[in-house]
């Protein structure tokens, strides 16, 4: 049998539409209080006084927690920032400095939301305010070289630009984008003792409970992490931030369980976001197509506190066959909450820029952008010198261009037309690494003949639950609907942070080593039984088809799973699995690809843009699950005509204050924003990545979407709009 690769219905997907799926807002404990966080209004400076008194006599308020009554933390908390990953300087009210507009600067308990909401509404706080820092333009005049793999350098770019027949140099930018899932940031902490158990809407639970515990000063193991769903997550929620230990805190400090959930106006600026870029790109190439030199210099910002980079020069140093190219990052410290992962980091920001510059440097030759792609696709990782360890690119061109129609595209802008609209066309390369990890699980066979299945891994939507339910029924020989897989709690073995496009790449290969221990372990219980009609048989010979165990050479010969099981007591069989990536990483460049293709519809007019149609082709390995591969890959592609068109953090330079921090004004896709799309995955054999040739999808949809629309409306209007998002005022005169 073969579970996998069937596009199953998603195992929790009743659990969801029924409401029995708890998220972490919906857990409750006895004597729960709730907690609302105060946070700055300035953006920087520190905080002089805040009068306690008058909120403290409200009704229901138990708890006013400042910097002036805090608790004492080991390091002043600052122990948390040194996991990686998982940590965040955070604001934990251990001193009165103000770094940035919307930072947490106290936390009012009280018995109900609407109290605690109404007291820290009322809290009065005095201020010292300093100069901030807020403008890019003005500060980028101060940059400084990243602590990370910032440049690169191959061959010769000045050399590369003599004599090319065509020269791109052009700056491109995006802007600051923030994090808005359907569930915010919340967290209900409760002490017992010095043990601590978190509900935290979280990515990685078992890095909240490192930062966590680094925090307080514990040992991990007296921090328990629960997160059984996520709703939703995108890179804001990889990481530790400040309103997570201060629940702690406050629980700690109350001896009660208390529940924080971050308010819809405090997801801008203390849980991160994309921070905005401007990049420099120059592309030179011979008549033919042929790259002759690549340079790409990222400027972004981050926030005086910590460093975070925006890494979106990356993918140019990898993806076209270039013998020339020049990268660099540079940092622009803004008086800002820290950015952090959002939606393919990098790649995302990086991929327009780049596939922009492509589309003017294909018109400037007079050359087709799907070949002048194909001119310079690489065969190798010309950045690594290494082979790919499976690439369909050209497939992923080939097969999208077809159904797109490209080869009814008039080159020539403005020269389409439908139903009295501009219509364009156009098309980028999308590509994300493959990443994994080390990552653990569990699978218990139990007397009833189920299995039993864990892993710390988390789901944030993505169908984690229901992919590996299938990796475990097709290596134990069970049908789906007999096995139980379990996630989100650090009780169970260890997994990886669920970013990264990593989960199914890191976790599968540990569910199949333990699924296919455990079949082994009861084929052999089995045949040494002599009440089994199987006593005696070969261990090769016996088998377990759809929760039979039976021989290969005589399938009559059979008992049901649970037959050796309850002869010997009714003792599960249990079997555990570690596994993490080898030196194939020293052997191969390890990558997903994809092709994108979008057509727009323009009012010459008004200048309306409204997205018709997207098709998109990718590589990705092979697919546990088409159904939730095809719900990830549509979900990047929304997020990209979002980005596109939508999306942007307007940060006010008076006050460093979000000035639309509210879902009525941040402007996010909604479904009459969305025309028809059209998603196909090529079959790819990847053999080096892992035991189940999978890769991670989760990111790859949102790379190119931006560029593609933006070379799209080029062909519509032919007005080039080098500056995300695009809006209607950018193309009228």
């Amino acid at each position: 049998m073969s579970a996998t690769g069937t596009p199953l219905d998603r195992v929790d997907g009743i659990a969801k539409v029924t409401g029995r799926a708890r998220y972490t807002a919906d857990h409750t404990l006895p004597g729960l209080v709730h907690a609302i966080m105060v946070t700055s209004t300035i953006a920087r400076g520190e905080v002089v006084a805040i009068d306690t008194a008058a909120c403290e006599r409200m009704p229901g308020v138990r708890l006013v927690l400042t910097p002036f009554n805090a608790p004492h933390l080991p390091r002043g908390g600052k122990a948390a920032a040194d996991i990686p990953t998982a940590g965040h300087v955070m604001s934990l009210l251990q001193d009165t400095a103000i770094h940035y507009n919307n930072q947490p600067i106290a936390v009012v308990v009280a018995d109900t939301l609407e109290q605690a909401r109404d007291a820290a509404r009322c809290l009065p706080v005095r201020y010292r305010p300093a100069d901030a820092v807020l403008d890019f333009a003005r500060a980028r005049a101060r940059t400084r070289k990243p602590d990370d793999d910032a440049d690169s350098r191959r061959g010769d770019p000045d050399a590369g630009l003599r004599g090319a027949a065509a020269v791109i140099d052009a700056v491109y930018t995006t802007p600051m984008e923030s994090h808005n899932p359907m569930e915010p940031h919340a967290t209900l902490a409760a002490w017992d003792g010095d043990q601590l158990t978190l509900y935290d809407a979280t990515q990685y639970v078992t890095g909240v409970r490192k930062a966590v515990a680094a925090a307080f000063g514990l040992a991990a193991d007296k921090v328990r992490v629960i997160c059984p769903y996520v709703g939703g997550g995108f890179g804001c929620k990889g990481s530790v931030w400040s309103h997570v230990v201060l629940a702690a805190m406050a629980a700690r400090q109350l001896s009660r369980p208390v529940r924080l959930v971050v308010e819809r106006t405090q997801m801008f600026g203390p849980v991160g976001g994309r921070p905005l870029t401007e990049q420099h790109v120059i592309a030179a190439a011979a008549p033919d197509g042929e790259l002759h030199a690549l340079r790409h210099d990222v400027t972004t910002c981050t926030s005086r506190i910590e460093e975070w980079l925006e890494s979106a020069a990356l993918l140019t140093r990898r993806l076209y066959a270039c013998p020339n190219v020049q990268t660099r990052h540079r940092l622009v410290e803004l008086d800002i909450g820290t950015p952090t992962f959002m939606r393919a980091p990098g790649e995302a920001p990086g991929s327009f820029a780049l596939e922009c510059a492509l589309d003017e440097l294909a018109e400037r030759l007079g050359l087709d952008p799907v070949a002048l792609r194909l001119r310079n696709h690489a065969d190798v990782d010309p950045d690594k010198q290494l082979p790919f360890s499976s690439k369909s690119l050209r497939e992923c061109y080939r097969d999208a261009a077809e159904r797109f129609g490209w080869a009814r595209r008039d080159p020539a802008p403005r020269s389409m037309h439908a139903d009295g609209k501009l219509v364009g066309m156009g098309m980028a390369t999308a590509t994300y690494p493959t990443y994994r990890s080390p990552a653990s699980a569990t699978v218990r066979l139990l007397p009833d003949g189920t299995a039993l299945v864990r892993s710390g891994s988390q789901d944030l939507g993505t169908g984690t639950y229901t992919v590996m339910t299938q990796v475990a029924a097709e290596a134990l020989g069970l049908p789906p609907a007999r096995v139980r897989f379990e996630l989100g709690d650090t009780a169970f073995p260890e997994a990886p942070v669920s970013g990264g496009s990593q989960s199914v790449a890191s976790v599968a290969p540990a569910v199949q080593q333990a699924a296919a221990a455990a079949r082994l372990r009861l084929i052999r219980q089995a045949v040494a039984d002599t009440a089994s009609p199987l006593a005696g048989a070969p261990v090769e010979d016996v088998e377990i088809v759809d929760g039979w165990l039976q021989r290969r050479s005589d399938p009559a010969q059979r008992e049901a799973i649970s037959a050796p099981i309850q002869r010997a007591g009714g003792h599960a069989i249990e079997a555990r699995a570690s596994t993490r990536p080898g030196k194939e990483r020293q052997a191969y460049s390890m990558h997903a690809f994809g092709a994108v293709f979008a057509e727009v519809r323009v009012d010459p007019k008004l200048g309306e843009i409204r997205v018709h149609r997207v098709v998109a082709t990718y590589g990705a390995g092979r697919l546990l699950n088409r159904k939730t591969a095809h719900s990830q890959l549509m979900g990047g592609i929304v997020w990209g005509i979002g980005m596109a068109l939508h999306e942007k953090t307007e940060l006010d330079l008076a006050t460093g204050r979000v000035a639309n921090a509210n879902l009525a004004e941040y402007h996010v896709p909604v479904n009459a924003d969305i025309g028809a799309i059209e998603i196909a995955v090529v079959d790819e054999d990847d053999p080096h990545i892992n035991a189940l040739g999978t890769k991670g999808i989760g990111e790859i949809g949102i790379v190119g979407v931006a560029a593609a629309i933006a070379n799209a409306v080029y062909h519509a209007t032919g007005r080039r709009v080098r500056d995300l998002p695009i809006t209607l005022d950018q193309l009228l005169d």
